[in-house]
């Protein structure tokens, strides 16, 4: 089966958000990256017409790092139609504040594994920063 193409935007727009990481991805990459938690992960990764923060392929699980403005205007509803979308093609989304990353990053680690496992029921979109 060929490889879908990406839309050309969807790439450059991936590459320079891997330059550009927020500290809380960043610090959560240190420990995600050269299989850290025993998993392969990728940074930045597009899907369909979504780019994700950290996706891992063998086990088809993203992890989302919001910051504040995930809580604020329409974005609460964006973020639960585009979890909606990932779920319904076999996905599971995991979300994490990036206070959650920056202050209790083992407790993070641990709840990746765990929804690596299969021991995560749907992640909602936070709901307060």
């Amino acid at each position: 089966m060929p490889r879908r193409q990406l839309p050309p935007r969807n790439k450059s727009l991936a590459k320079q958000m891997r330059r550009e990481m927020p500290d809380a991805e960043f610090r959560l990459w240190c420990e995600l990256r050269n299989d850290g938690l025993g998993l392969k992960f990728r940074r930045q990764h597009p899907i369909g017409p979504y780019i994700v923060d950290f996706f891992c392929a063998e086990r088809k699980l993203i992890v989302e790092v919001d910051g504040e403005h995930h809580a604020f205007g329409d974005r609460p509803k964006r973020d639960r139609l585009r979890t909606e979308w990932l779920e319904a093609r076999g996905y599971t989304v995991v979300r994490f504040w990036t206070n959650e990353v920056m202050q209790e990053l083992d407790g993070v680690c641990e709840a990746i594994l765990a929804a690596s496992r299969g021991a995560w029921r749907s992640s909602p979109p936070p709901e307060t920063g």
